[in-house]
């Protein structure tokens, strides 16, 4: 069973933030001690980096969920909890990070070069960071942020000076074992060849790297076969060798043929007609394949090809193709522009930028989006009244109230934020100073009472008094009325 995959699915969960502590200084002689419940640790990240000991994604393969740790929750005496662990998976060079719909995040070329893919989740505050003059004890805290939950796929291509493409059992794989010290399986049915081979050619002062790509046939650009799955691993190659079988006896094949075929596949996959290319015609040491190998060289010729009349097995011609191809990569290396260090680019937010956008729905709601108000409804603990009020004094502080207003919101309509609906109110909040209560509340979010209050009650006695004095008569629930007053 071969051992090499080039192409997985993996499913990230980076770690959540750990919720705040909700805690109050209790200790003898200190009544009035104060908040001290500490912060959540923030969640573990997942971070992609290339390690050159790596040559497959076998180990994806096999273990293609993947989540990192959780941030512990804060705990009193101003203890905040420990951030996750993160983690770092180890791939290939040349792995291309796409998401599920083939948009490219991140082309992993180089060793160590590193790429975040899912970022933890932040930590909730507790009740000592949320302090202030006005709310000097809080009765909540903010729940840790959840962590990046998404699919991702990881393509693999070699990352290869030269590729040596042809049909099945052209010599590809007896080729690359004795230029290099790969040692790929050999035999002569069709299709041995089930995994790209990579070997590592040094000739003088000369090194480079050459990949064995396998499954070549009419009708590999579109599927057939197994090109398809392999095309990619000549993308970053900077020379094109074709391996021809002088030697076949299937009927209907010669050299002229197979390579028109092979690049007729190359043309249809496309970005690959700047490669230069190189002919080994394979397996002279046959006579009947010499033959056709000094037949078919003017034609090739012609074409512009520099033919070569090599023997994997007698390893005649081989150095005379190994320098030319040492010759083509040093000429590609020295024409490529100077590689760059990996720059950190950083887009700050605009000044004026509000941070979020309020939208107009068909069905008459109004949906939010903005990373920090998703954030913050994320963080709100909606059992907690007081909590919910600190939301609406935060959003109506980032002017979602005067947005919506102007939008055309009514008060009573549906207003989403992230995964949360609300009835909109903004009577409740806007413009309404923060009143204390009993930990956990929010006097402005109680409902009112149609009972009457004492002072009411007691200006109603009083008017009716007046009215008895006056001689309207007197009213028999005085007594009632003064009792309730009382």
């Amino acid at each position: 069973m071969a051992t090499f995959v080039d192409r997985v699915v993996l499913h990230l969960q980076a770690g959540d933030g750990g919720h705040g502590c909700v805690s109050v200084l209790r200790e003898k002689f200190k009544p009035f001690g104060g908040p001290d419940g500490g912060n959540g640790g923030h969640g573990g990240s997942v971070s992609l980096v290339v390690d050159p000991q790596v040559t497959t994604l076998l180990d994806f393969h096999f273990h293609p969920h993947v989540k990192a740790d959780n941030g512990k929750g804060g705990a009193g005496s101003n203890r905040d909890g420990a951030n996750g662990r993160n983690l770092v998976l180890k791939v290939p060079n040349g792995t291309v990070v796409q998401t599920a719909d083939g948009t490219v995040l991140a082309d992993m070329v180089g060793a160590g070069t590193t790429f975040e893919v899912a970022r933890g989740g932040r930590g909730g505050r507790g009740n000592a960071s949320l302090a202030n003059a006005k709310r000097k004890a809080p009765g909540f805290a903010e729940l840790g942020e959840p962590g990046d939950q998404l699919d991702i796929v990881l393509e693999l291509k070699s990352v290869a000076d030269v590729g040596l493409v042809g049909f099945p059992s052209a010599g590809k794989s007896s080729l690359i074992s004795v230029i290099s010290a790969a040692k790929p399986k050999i035999a002569d049915y069709p299709f041995t060849t089930l995994v790209p081979n990579l070997g590592v050619v040094r000739l003088d002062n000369h090194t480079f790297t050459v990949a064995d790509v396998p499954g070549l046939i009419p009708g590999a650009a579109t599927g057939k076969g197994l090109g398809l799955e392999f095309l990619r691993h000549i993308e970053r190659c900077a020379v094109l060798v074709h391996v021809i079988d002088s030697a076949t006896l299937e009927p209907g094949r010669d050299p002229v043929a197979d390579i028109d075929a092979i690049e007729a596949e190359l043309s249809q996959y496309g970005g690959l007609a700047d490669r230069p290319r190189l002919v080994a015609v394979n397996k002279v040491d046959v006579p009947d394949g010499r033959d056709l190998a000094e037949i078919v060289r003017p034609d090739l010729e012609e074409r512009g090809y520099r033919v070569f009349e090599v023997s994997a097995a007698t390893r005649e011609g081989l150095k005379e193709l190994t320098y030319a191809m040492a010759e083509l990569v040093d000429a590609e290396r020295k024409a490529a522009p100077p590689a760059e260090p990996t720059r950190i680019v950083i887009r700050p937010i605009a000044v004026d930028d509000a941070g979020f956008t309020i939208t107009a729905e068909a069905d008459g709601s109004f949906t939010v989006r903005g990373i920090r108000p998703e954030r913050w409804v994320k963080q709100t603990n909606f059992d907690n009244d007081e909590a919910i009020g600190y939301l609406a004094d935060r959003l109506a502080r980032l002017g979602v109230e005067d947005k919506l207003a102007k939008a055309g919101a009514q008060p009573g309509d549906l207003v989403r934020i992230g995964e949360r609906e609300f009835d909109w109110q903004p009577t409740l909040f806007a413009g309404v100073e923060f009143v204390p209560g009993n930990r956990g509340t929010d006097v402005r979010l109680e409902e009112k009472s149609n009972r009457a209050s004492a002072a009411d009650r007691l200006a109603a006695r009083k008017a009716r008094r007046v009215r008895s004095e006056d001689g309207v008569g007197a009213d028999v629930s005085d007594d009632i009325d003064e009792d309730d007053a009382e």
